[in-house]
């Protein structure tokens, strides 16, 4: 009996630990992973990222070594693609992750977020660098530890390109110019998520982010399903405002008429530095941006690995 008895609790060992690996997560973003992507591209070296800069270069060579670290390739000829910002040549950087399954790799899921800045702004005891820390090495972070995280889980059947936008102060020109070249290669869009200002906690909300856009499409009611939580609620100041059409994940729905919204934490009355000089790293809550990285994976995971496209238009 006790021979039997040790037996099974071998067995129930084994089993807990298989399962016990089985759930656990692959690698995801610790706020020390958060802090050093924000160091660099919220940096003074980088002199605010402004369109046609050395600083916006300095940045998108940054992203590219992350891609090849982590194993994302490039989906053109290579990581940039380039195009016209008002007579300046500027870029958005593409990375790609195809995905597993034969069929649905054929659908892709577009994540983003601009990662360039206003250069300079006005002077405050004698800085002048806009460091756009939440706006946008914030949203460039998540896109950043997302491609990561899926490009070592291989966990994705739909096809995934993680895009780091240019000139999206210029008024979204990287996203119209991609979602016009993607349009003509006939992509197979399921849906957009793009990732803007997330760098500090929403005040007094019982959810974690905002989506614009909230009532065109179910994005938010299925992102909450997905990660089994309330991490997405309705900001009645982003319809206000209508930001749904200020970022780029508007180009996309114009192009492609699906789900393309923006998750978001700037809420009018959390943050004062908006394209200020005072937009720095040291305004960001790296814990909260980790904490807010880590629950959208769940949600992402089920995006790319639906059977159907359940996110639709209202």
């Amino acid at each position: 009996m006790k021979q039997i008895a040790l037996l099974i609790i071998a067995l129930l060992f084994i089993t807990c630990k298989e399962a016990t690996v089985a759930q656990s997560p692959m690698s995801t973003a610790t706020t020390s992973d958060v802090e050093v992507i924000m160091n660099f591209l919220a940096s003074d070296e980088l002199e605010g990222r402004d369109t046609g800069t050395k600083g916006l270069e300095k940045a998108a060579k940054f992203i590219e070594q992350e891609f090849k670290k982590s194993g994302i390739e490039p989906y053109f000829e290579s990581y940039l693609n380039t195009f016209d910002a008002k007579g300046t040549e500027t870029y958005n950087v593409v990375g790609y992750l195809k995905g597993t399954d034969p069929d649905l790799a054929n659908e892709f899921v577009v994540i983003g977020a601009h990662f360039d800045h206003i250069g300079n702004g006005k002077e405050v005891n004698g800085d002048t660098i806009a460091n756009g820390a939440n706006d946008n090495a914030a949203g460039s972070t998540a896109v950043i530890s997302l491609a990561k995280h899926f490009a070592e889980a291989k966990s994705n059947k739909r096809s995934v390109l993680f895009v780091l936008f240019g000139a999206e102060e210029k008024g979204l020109l990287g996203s119209s110019h991609l979602a016009k070249v993607l349009k003509e290669k006939n992509l197979n869009l399921y849906t957009m998520v793009n990732f803007e200002m997330i760098g500090v906690p929403l005040n007094d909300k019982s959810y974690k982010a905002y989506i614009t856009g909230y009532e065109i499409s179910n994005m938010a009611e299925k992102i909450n399903e997905y990660s089994g939580k309330e991490l997405i609620g309705f900001l009645p100041k982003a319809k206000e405002f209508q930001l749904f059409r200020r970022s780029d994940n508007y180009p996309f729905y114009e192009q492609f008429n699906v789900p393309c919204q923006t998750i978001s934490t700037f809420d009018f009355t959390n943050y004062d530095y908006y394209h200020h000089v005072d937009d720095e790293v040291s305004e960001m809550d790296f814990e909260f941006m980790a904490e807010l990285i880590n629950n959208s994976v769940p949600a992402i995971t089920k995006i790319l690995n639906t059977p159907t496209k359940e996110i639709k238009l209202n």
